[in-house]
């Protein structure tokens, strides 16, 4: 039987989480899907997250295959929503789900859900019951991912430094 968790990353892990990114990005330009493609995210943004405390990664039998983001409180992306709301409003206490990604070797596998899982559940145990995620319009799997995990789509957002198109989703929990 596999062993798996998700912990909180540390700094070294970012090789790691950098490889994952990268192979991400590489994936989604494969799928010729316009995310990721600009930079974005950087290394910089990836040792913040890490250095902040934000940062998760999931680990299969000691291996680390996947990665994500868990911001906590207000995220400026969502501040604006376009046709559609979110239930709690703008300013609600909430997670954000960000720069979610699996390693390619472990792609396929259904290990999308067990990272997902695991962020609402450590969203809760941080005493949040409002969690929200976006993806790129043409992320037909993500979309999948999410919905699959129980999120309802709820509008449209636009990333603050780029101007570009999310779908936005929320989960409200118990």
């Amino acid at each position: 039987m596999s062993v798996s968790y998700l912990r909180r990353a540390v700094e070294s892990d970012l090789p790691a989480i950098k490889r994952i990114i990268s192979d991400a990005k590489a994936y989604l330009k494969a799928q010729k899907i316009n995310q990721w493609q600009d930079g974005y995210p950087d290394d910089a943004i990836l040792k913040q997250d890490i250095e902040d405390g934000i940062t998760y990664v999931l680990i299969i039998d000691n291996q680390l295959a996947g990665t994500a983001a868990l911001h906590q409180g207000i995220d400026i992306d969502y501040l604006k929503i376009d046709d559609g709301s979110w239930k709690n409003g703008i300013d609600a206490h909430y997670t954000a789900i960000h720069r979610i990604a699996l390693a390619g070797n472990f792609r396929g596998k259904h290990l999308s859900e067990k990272l997902m899982s695991g962020l609402i559940t450590i969203s809760s145990l941080l005493g949040f019951k409002d969690i929200r995620i976006d993806t790129h319009p043409e992320n037909v799997g993500m979309q999948r991912v999410i919905t699959s995990n129980g999120f309802e789509k709820r509008g449209k957002v636009y990333m603050h430094s780029s101007n570009d198109l999310r779908i936005a989703y929320q989960l409200l929990i118990d």
